[in-house]
C-alpha cells in the first residue's frame, strides 16, 4: 500500500497509513489503554517512528518519553489519544496546534454518555475541522493496519494472536464487534489485515473507511458492520466507489427491529433510518446484506476468489440425493438458477453410470467412488456441457477420507484447472490440513451446504452489480418552489402535472350548480370529494362520493360533503368540492415519496389495496431515478403479474406508470434540494389507475412540514 494514496478519501491516509505516531498518555503498562498500542506496534515491528507523550515519565516501554506535544521531536502523521475525557479537548487543540494531521480518539465518556457529552465532542470536532485534523473516534477501539505493523488499539483480541496476511478489510463502527469479526476470522484463516473502527463518528464515517478500502490497492473485499448510517453523502460515494473498483462490499447492518434501532442509538449515537430503505440503498449499489457473522465471513471468504458471474448459475455434482434436495431448496430460495442438464450431457453420463440421476443436482451416487475418474467426467461435463458459471460438489466425509481425498482432489483439480473462469465450491468435512490443501487448489470448502449455496448466491449478486451498465440519468428539472403549507388535491396536483405526471381529468366547483357543469363536461359517473388543505384524509369523514350518474345526485353530493366536513373539523378552511371524472378497469397503485432521516426523498411503488396494507409488497428507490430503473422497480413486485396480463387480465401501460414514477422521483428530489427542501415530508398518489393506455393519478397529498 503507497502512504501517499491518492482519492477522494486520501485525507484518512495519515489515519490508517501512518510514517510517524505520537501516544498522548502514553504508558509503560503494557496492559492500560495507553500502553498496548506501543506494545504492540513494537512487538510487530511498526515500520515508523513512535513518540510517546506523558509528562510523568522519561522513557515509556524502553522508548523516550516526552512531556508535552510541543516538546515532540517531530510533528506525527497521527496521535493516539489516550487522556482522560476531561482533558481530550485541550489535547485536540494542542495537536491541531502542533500541526498533526489525524488522531485516534480511545477515549470515551461524550456523545454516547449525554448532552455534556456530547457538546465537548462538538468542541473537539470543531477544532480539528478548523485545523484540517481528522478524527477517529471518540469513544472507539482504534484500527489496525498489519502491513505496517501499526496497532492503534487497545484490544485484547491481539493477544491470542495477530491478523493474517490477506486482502480483507474490515470497518466497524462497533470497535468490539469489529475484533470480534477479526478473531472469528483469524480462527477461520482468513487474512484481515486492516480492521477500522469508528466508535462515535463525530468525524470519520464508516462510510469514508469503506470508501478508504474501495482505493486502497491492496484490498480486495470488504466487510463492514453498521448500526446507523451518521452521514449519506460519503456513504453513498464510498458504494460507488468499491463498485467501480469491482470490490465487492458485504455489510452488517444492525438495528432492524424497534429494539435494536434504541439499542444502535444509545451506543453510538447513530442515526438509524427506515431498515427497508436502508435495504434498497445497498441493492442499488450491489452491497449484499449478510443476517449473521458467520455469513457476512463466508461471503467475504468466497469473495477472496475474485470470481463474480454475471449471470449466475449453479450445478450441483452430489453422492447423496438428500443434499441435493437441500441444495435444491437453498438456491430457490435464494432465487439462484439451477437449469437442468442437457438431455444429450444426461444420456451421456446415465451411459457412465446407469442408476444415477443426471438433472441437477446431478447425483452420481457413490457408486462412482469405485471409479473415481468418473467424477471428473462427471464434472467436466457439467461444466463444459451444462454450462453452469457456479460449481457445487458434495461429497461429505469421503471428501477427507485418506483413501479417497486424494484421488478426488485431483480429479476435481483438473476440471477446475480446465476451467478457470468458474467458481467451484466443496462440501467436505475433512481435517483442517485437508481442507487446506483442497483451499490451495483453488476450491472454496464448507462442510454445510446451504452456506456455501448463500455463498455463491452472493458472487453473482456482486458480479451482476459490477457488469450492470450505469443507469440513465433522470431528465433535469429546475428547482420546485414548494407551497408554504401543505396544499390542497387540486394545488397539489397542479404541481404535479407541472413535473409531468397525468392526473384523472376533474374540475373545482364552489357551488352545487358549479359541480353540475363539471359533471356534465367530464361526462358521467363521476367522483366528488371535499376539497380543503385541513383535510388531507377525506375518507375519514365521509368526504368522498363514489359514483354519481346524474345532476340530481351531484347537486345532493355537493350539500353533503360541505355539511360532512363543517361537522366533521370545524376549523377547516374548504375550498370547494373537487369533481373528478370516474375511472373504470385497469389496476390501482400506489406512488409515493418519503424523506428518509438518513438518505433524503424515497420513492415507493406498489400495487393498492391488500398489496400495501396488509402485505407490505412495496419496493424503494432513492431520488431520482429515470425511467429504466422505475420500470425495474415496478416489475419487481411480487403481485406484478397483474400488471403484466396475468390469467388473461389486459396487460396495463407500464411505460406510461413508469414515465411517472420517474417523475415523481424526479419531483421530489428537485422539490428536497430547494431552499425550503426540508420541509417536504412526504406525497401520496394513491390510488393512480394503472390502465391498458395510459396512467393516471387519482388522489395526490404533498405534505409540507415545519
Amino acid at each position: 500500500m503507497s502512504d501517499l494514496q491518492a482519492g477522494r478519501f486520501a485525507s484518512l491516509t495519515p489515519l490508517l497509513a501512518p510514517r510517524s505516531v505520537a501516544v498522548i498518555g502514553a504508558s509503560d503498562d503494557p496492559t492500560r489503554i495507553g500502553g498496548r498500542p506501543i506494545a504492540y506496534m513494537r512487538a510487530q515491528h511498526f515500520a515508523g517512528r513512535l513518540l510517546p507523550v506523558n509528562p510523568k515519565r522519561e522513557t515509556v516501554q524502553g522508548l523516550p518519553c516526552f512531556p508535552t506535544i510541543a516538546a515532540l521531536p517531530e510533528t506525527p502523521d497521527v496521535a493516539i489519544v489516550a487522556v482522560p475525557a476531561a482533558f481530550a479537548v485541550e489535547t485536540i487543540a494542542a495537536l491541531v496546534a502542533r500541526g498533526v494531521k489525524g488522531a485516534i480518539v480511545l477515549t470515551a465518556g461524550f456523545a454516547e454518555m449525554n448532552d455534556a457529552g456530547a457538546a465537548a465532542q462538538a468542541e473537539m470536532v470543531a477544532q480539528a475541522r478548523a485545523g484540517g485534523m481528522r478524527l477517529l473516534g471518540p469513544n472507539c477501539l482504534g484500527l489496525f493496519n498489519a502491513r505496517l505493523g501499526y496497532y492503534p488499539t487497545f484490544t485484547a483480541s491481539l493477544e491470542t494472536g495477530f491478523p493474517l496476511p490477506g486482502r480483507i478489510g474490515i470497518a466497524s463502527q462497533s470497535g468490539a464487534y469489529g475484533t470480534h469479526v477479526f478473531a472469528i476470522a483469524r480462527g477461520r484463516g482468513l487474512g484481515t489485515p486492516l480492521c477500522i473502527t469508528t466508535g462515535n463518528e463525530s468525524d470519520v464515517t464508516v462510510g469514508e473507511v469503506i470508501g478508504w478500502l474501495a482505493e486502497d490497492p491492496d484490498t480486495d473485499v470488504i466487510a463492514a458492520y453498521a448500526e446507523g448510517i451518521r452521514e449519506a453523502a460519503s456513504f453513498l460515494a464510498a458504494l460507488g466507489a468499491a463498485r467501480a473498483a469491482k470490490k465487492p462490499v458485504v455489510l452488517m447492518k444492525v438495528g432492524r427491529s424497534a429494539l435494536g434501532q434504541a439499542a444502535a442509538q444509545s451506543h453510538t449515537a447513530s442515526i438509524a433510518g427506515d431498515d427497508a430503505v436502508t435495504d434498497a440503498v445497498l441493492a442499488e449499489f450491489g452491497v449484499v446484506r449478510a443476517e449473521s457473522t458467520e455469513q457476512m465471513l463466508d461471503i467475504a471468504y468466497a469473495a477472496t476468489k475474485r470470481i463474480y458471474p454475471a449471470q449466475n448459475s449453479l450445478g450441483v455434482i452430489t453422492v447423496s440425493g438428500g443434499a441435493g434436495v437441500l441444495i435444491s431448496d437453498a438456491a430457490e430460495a435464494l432465487s439462484l438458477p439451477m437449469p437442468e442438464m442437457p438431455q444429450a450431457a444426461q444420456a451421456a453420463l446415465r451411459a457412465l453410470v446407469p442408476f444415477s440421476a443426471p438433472r441437477n443436482p446431478v447425483d452420481c451416487t457413490a457408486q462412482v467412488l469405485n471409479d473415481l475418474s468418473l467424477v471428473g467426467r462427471f464434472a467436466e461435463s457439467m461444466v463444459a456441457d451444462g454450462g453452469y458459471a457456479s460449481v457445487l460438489a458434495f461429497f461429505s466425509q469421503t471428501g477427507g477420507a485418506a483413501s479417497i481425498a486424494p484421488q478426488l482432489r485431483a480429479e476435481l483439480d483438473a476440471v477446475r484447472r480446465r476451467h478457470p473462469e468458474r467458481l467451484f465450491a466443496l462440501s467436505v468435512v475433512a481435517d483442517q490440513a485437508r481442507v487446506r490443501a483442497y483451499e490451495e487448489d483453488g476450491f472454496l470448502v464448507f462442510e454445510d451446504p446451504s452456506r456455501a449455496v448463500a455463498a455463491i448466491a452472493a458472487m453473482g449478486r456482486f458480479g451482476a452489480a459490477f457488469a450492470a451498465p450505469p443507469a440513465l440519468p433522470p431528465p433535469a428539472r429546475a428547482a420546485v418552489t414548494l407551497p408554504a403549507a401543505t396544499p390542497s388535491e387540486a394545488e397539489a396536483k397542479r404541481l404535479l402535472t407541472e413535473a409531468g405526471i397525468t392526473c384523472v381529468p376533474e374540475r373545482v366547483a364552489k357551488s352545487a350548480e358549479a359541480a353540475i357543469a363539471a359533471a356534465e363536461g367530464l361526462g358521467f359517473p363521476v367522483v366528488m370529494k371535499i376539497l380543503s388543505a385541513d383535510i388531507l384524509h377525506k375518507s375519514e369523514i365521509g368526504g368522498v362520493l363514489l359514483d354519481i350518474r346524474d345532476p340530481a345526485a351531484v347537486r345532493a353530493g355537493f350539500e353533503t360533503l360541505i355539511a360532512r366536513a363543517k361537522a366533521a373539523r370545524p376549523a377547516a378552511q374548504i375550498e370547494g368540492v373537487l369533481v373528478a371524472k370516474a375511472m373504470t378497469g385497469g389496476v390501482e397503485c400506489l406512488l409515493g415519496v418519503h424523506r428518509d432521516p438518513v438518505f433524503g426523498p424515497i420513492a415507493a411503488f406498489g400495487l393498492g389495496g391488500i398489496f400495501v396494507e396488509v402485505l407490505r409488497d412495496v419496493v424503494f428507490r432513492r431520488c431520482p431515478f429515470g425511467v429504466e430503473v422505475a420500470e425495474a422497480m415496478i416489475r419487481s413486485v411480487r403481485a406484478a403479474p397483474l400488471l403484466l396480463g396475468a390469467r388473461g387480465r389486459p396487460a396495463v401501460d407500464i411505460a406510461a406508470l413508469s414515465r411517472m414514477l420517474s417523475a415523481l422521483s424526479v419531483f421530489a428530489a428537485s422539490a428536497a434540494a430547494g431552499p425550503a427542501g426540508a420541509r417536504l415530508r412526504a406525497i401520496d398518489l394513491n390510488p393512480v389507475f394503472a390502465l391498458p393506455e395510459g396512467a393516471f393519478a387519482a388522489d395526490a397529498v404533498i405534505e409540507i412540514g415545519e
